[in-house]
């Protein structure tokens, strides 16, 4: 593994979860109420052994940095092990980050002076876990330029992205990004195979191909529009199915690039047997942890008062969070969340320092962080007076309400 260096790709913008990241790069974003989306890949890394990990990052990367300075400086680089957050350097020429090849390119001197024999290239916005090991460990042994790891997906959903075609030695024949009337697969016509965006290659040949692909004028500069497609003739590319780390068959991945996606994949945490198991010691998902007070659920009931009882059912609540005289059904509560004495959260996601007050009654939103919730108030009721208060809403229904307001 000391051969490998992984390049963990955080630099996109996430423009389809605003107002989630208005403030925060998407990889920042909360996740299951303890953690970030980076997280995942990074504790991939570790649980896998892998110990060399650079960090590239560009839009709004102010709560990203801090997040890896807080939680992710236990690797001792005396023994070579690092993981380094990259800002854009624009040591080449001026721009922004062209597209994921681009971004790689840009970063050439850093990653050469790393001195790897394969890169592993990973996306740092998606919600699964795997053993990276033994994608190198096949990569490795059939000596490819090149494995992209995929996972079947349906047609619909296949639009959106890498689409591939192979033989039966799990060559890839045909590769297409994003297409309109994405291949099936040749036993299912309802399925796709599809690239996760998680790429091995050997370095050297990585870098040749940027090399090539920066000098084209027509190109994207992007690894699956560009650098993957003009390969796959003349070098030997293959493909590795994904199997989830828990389970080893049935696969556990989510692209949370949309809010309802986000939504979604949180609430998939809080059924009685999730399919991500956050509570497994074998593959431990690593994060910052502020120091903070166990959670807390209160019942008071005074004299000539309506009953009140704080507690939560089929629910997510990290320390410092207080359940005072409310109900929480079917949420997420992240750190020093506060849910007052009569309100109702149902189907919700709260993140950190929200305030929720009393009588309030919140269904199918998520609140950014520190944002106080007035009494009374009802959200996720009437859709249309969510969107004349400003919030965002979903084509799901989901409600959104930006952090650090007190709302009218």
């Amino acid at each position: 593994m000391r051969g490998v260096l992984a390049l963990i790709l955080a630099g996109g913008k996430g423009s389809r979860l605003e107002p989630l990241t208005r403030d925060r790069a998407k990889p920042a974003v909360p996740f299951g109420g303890a953690y970030r989306i980076v997280d995942f890949t990074l504790s991939n890394c570790i649980n896998s052994g892998l110990r060399r990990m650079l960090l590239l990052t560009q839009y709004k990367a102010a709560s990203l940095d801090r997040h890896v300075n807080l939680g992710w400086r236990f690797l001792c680089r005396e023994l070579g092990e690092f993981v380094d957050v990259l800002p854009p350097q624009q040591r080449i020429d001026e721009q922004w980050y062209q597209g994921t090849a681009d971004a790689v390119y840009q970063n050439i001197f850093t990653i050469e002076r790393a001195t790897p024999e394969h890169v592993l290239i990973l996306s740092g916005d998606h919600i699964y876990k795997m053993d990276y090991s033994e994608l190198i460990a096949d990569h490795l042994e059939n000596d490819a330029d090149v494995t992209i790891c995929c996972i079947p997906v349906d047609r619909e959903t296949a639009k959106s992205f890498g689409v591939m075609a192979i033989d039966g030695d799990r060559r890839v024949v045909e590769f297409a990004e994003k297409p309109d009337d994405p291949k099936p697969m040749p036993d299912d016509p309802d399925q796709c195979l599809a690239s996760m965006g998680v790429y091995i290659f050997k370095a050297d040949f990585l870098f040749d191909q940027l090399c090539r692909d920066a000098t084209d004028n027509d190109s994207q500069h992007d690894f699956g529009k560009n650098i993957i497609p003009s390969i796959i003739d003349t070098h030997s590319v293959r493909a590795f199915p994904f199997r989830d780390k828990n389970t080893g068959t049935a696969h556990y991945w989510r692209d949370v690039g949309t809010l309802d996606a986000y939504f979604e994949a949180n609430m998939d945490l809080v059924a009685v047997h999730p399919q991500l198991d956050l509570y497994d010691r074998d593959w431990p998902i690593r994060t910052y942890q502020p120091t903070t007070p166990p959670p807390k659920f209160v019942f008071a009931h005074a004299e000539g008062e309506k009953p009140r009882v704080g507690h939560a059912l089929d629910s997510v609540v990290c320390p410092g969070a207080i359940v005072s005289g409310g109900s929480v059904n079917r949420s997420i509560l992240s750190y020093d969340v506060r849910v007052n004495s009569w309100a109702n959260v149902e189907d919700c996601i709260l993140f950190s320092g929200v305030d929720v007050g009393r009588e309030a009654k919140l269904r199918r939103t998520i609140v950014d962080k520190g944002a106080s919730i007035p009494p009374g108030m009802e959200i996720g009721y009437d859709l249309d007076a969510d969107r004349e208060r400003g919030f965002t809403v979903t084509e799901s229904g989901v409600v959104v309400v930006p952090g650090l307001e007190h709302l009218d």
